[in-house]
C-alpha cells in the first residue's frame, strides 16, 4: 500500500491531479482483470423453444368471410413476429342436403352447401407467444367459422392439390393397354 501512496503521490504532483484520484484509477484498472459477475450471465439469454410448422387451418360456408379472416391471421401473425410459411385454399367441398315430408320418403326441400377451406402455414412459433397468438385469432373468430390448429403434415401438401381426372382415366387407359413402353432414341 505503502508503494501505492508513494507513487501516487508522485503522480499527483507530476500531473497535478489529486492523490486519491490517482490511487483509485490504479485500483480499478488493475481490479478490471478479475470479472465481477460470472460467465453465464453474458450469454444470450434464455432459449425459448419452438414449435414444428403448424397450420391453421379454417372453414366455413361463407367464402368472402373466410377471405378476410385468412388474410386477418397472416397480418396478425406478421404483425407479431411471426414467420407465415404458405398460405393456400384447399378444393371446395360440395354436399348435397336435403330435407323430407314428416313420416314419408318425398323430398321437402333440397339444399346445395359448399364448405370453402383455408391454410396459414405458420413456422419457428415461439412459446412464448403461441398462446397470445391462438386467443388474438379465437376472439376474432367470426361466426360461422372453424378454426383448428394442427401440426403440418404431408397429407395436408396432398389434400390442397385438386386431382387431373382426365389425366388419371389416361394413365389407366395406358395400364390396361400394357403399361408404357421404352421408346427408342433417335441416332
Amino acid at each position: 500500500m505503502f508503494k501505492f501512496q508513494a507513487f501516487g503521490r508522485l503522480l499527483a504532483r507530476t500531473i497535478g491531479v489529486n492523490q486519491t484520484e490517482v490511487i483509485n484509477v490504479i485500483f480499478s484498472r488493475g481490479l478490471s482483470k478479475f470479472p465481477a459477475e460470472p460467465d453465464y450471465l453474458d450469454s444470450e439469454g434464455p432459449q425459448i423453444s419452438l414449435y414444428e410448422p403448424l397450420n391453421v387451418q379454417i372453414k366455413s360456408y361463407d367464402f368472402t368471410v373466410l377471405e378476410k379472416f385468412s388474410g386477418y391471421i397472416h397480418k396478425t401473425a406478421e404483425n407479431m413476429g411471426i414467420e407465415v410459411d404458405d398460405c393456400w385454399a384447399a378444393p371446395c367441398k360440395k354436399y348435397k342436403i336435403q330435407t323430407f315430408k314428416p313420416f314419408s320418403a318425398q323430398v321437402e326441400s333440397q339444399y346445395n352447401l359448399n364448405i370453402y377451406e383455408r391454410n396459414v402455414q405458420v413456422v419457428d412459433l415461439e412459446s412464448t407467444k403461441a398462446p397470445l397468438f391462438f386467443h388474438i385469432i379465437q376472439a376474432a373468430l367470426p361466426e360461422g367459422v372453424n378454426m383448428t390448429v394442427k401440426p403440418h403434415d404431408d397429407t395436408d401438401e396432398e389434400h390442397r392439390y385438386v386431382p387431373d381426372l382426365e389425366l388419371t382415366q389416361l394413365k389407366n387407359e395406358l395400364s390396361s393397354l400394357g403399361g408404357p413402353t421404352a421408346t427408342k432414341g433417335k441416332r
